[in-house]
């Protein structure tokens, strides 16, 4: 039975779920093993949990009706977020011409390799959630991007064989502070310019979900529409075909420098569409909507 995983606000706390169709069945509750509680938990023992997680499916039409379910972010203290950088040729683009620049050639013509930055667990939210904007920033900018979930320990993972350590999929915005990235008073040449943490972190700067999509139930993550809208406008409208460096390259990079555990999350990258590109920036009351083939919708709105 197909089904996928969403984490809920319950009377005691975040608990992890099934959702099958328009129903929702608390795990924890389900199995008297409070453990099961923690998306963590089931992430980690994920071989041994999805023969009882297929199992509890059959039975989700006991549980609660979708609607009544508060939605939270899916995992919410995963170990860790890896971001690709410029990750669509169509994006290197838009945002070197910001500067005058040419589009830059594809990185694996100069012999290199996939590249990634860090969010905190801090920055995490769910569907439905309010974000407050960081308040040093008047340019807030949208970043569609499909996100994957570690389901195994992985070490230096061949590229052939990376897609076997993902558990699943979700939605996720890469809120990015576009006038933050680097500090003021210096100069384009200094050591000390570039600022990711103001960039890329701040509490609500990484909306994901609405739930996991497991990887089993996604054919092709190489072939998946995406778009985001901002307040019913369509900003962003690609496919992940369109990646430089694909999923099995950056799990293959990044395996090779650490270990990745279950439930770290790697965003891929995003199209181009994003503010910057066009001059435009999210604003008080901002919808933002965010949609990828298979894996659901995900609306946050700007505070």
């Amino acid at each position: 039975m197909s089904f996928t995983l969403a984490t809920i606000d319950t009377a005691s706390g975040p608990h992890a779920a099934i959702v099958v169709g328009d129903r929702v069945l608390d795990i924890a509750a389900a199995t008297g093993d409070q453990r099961d509680a923690s998306m963590l938990h089931i992430l980690a023992t994920w071989a041994e949990a999805l023969p009882r997680l297929e199992a509890l499916a059959a039975k989700a039409d006991s549980g609660m009706p979708l609607s009544q379910a508060k939605l939270l972010a899916p995992i919410l203290n995963p170990g860790a977020i890896f971001c690709a950088g410029s990750n669509y040729a169509d994006h290197a683009a838009e945002m070197a011409a910001r500067s005058g620049q040419p589009a830059p050639p594809d990185p694996h013509t100069l012999g290199l390799r996939s590249w990634h930055f860090i969010k905190t667990m801090h920055c995490i939210t769910g569907p439905g959630a309010t974000v407050v904007m960081q308040p040093r920033s008047k340019k807030i900018d949208w970043e569609i991007e499909l996100a994957l979930i570690i389901g195994k320990t992985a070490r230096n993972v061949s590229e052939a064989d990376a897609l076997d350590y993902v558990a699943g999929y979700m939605v996720s915005n890469d809120l990015s502070a576009r006038d933050l990235g680097h500090r003021e008073g210096l100069p384009a040449t200094s050591s000390f310019k570039t600022d990711w943490i103001a960039h890329k972190n701040w509490d609500g700067a990484c909306p994901i979900g609405p739930w996991i999509t497991l990887a089993r139930d996604i054919p092709d993550p190489h072939n998946l529409a995406m778009v985001l809208e901002v307040n019913g406008v369509v900003k962003q409208d690609s496919n992940t075909k369109h990646m430089i460096f694909n999923i099995n390259e950056q799990i293959a990079d990044l395996s090779r420098n650490f270990t990745l555990h279950p439930g770290d999350i790697i965003l891929t990258g995003t199209p181009a569409g994003v503010g910057a590109g066009r001059g435009e920036f999210l604003q008080k009351g901002d919808v933002v909507k965010l949609r990828i083939d298979g894996l659901g919708e995900l609306t946050n709105i700007m505070a």
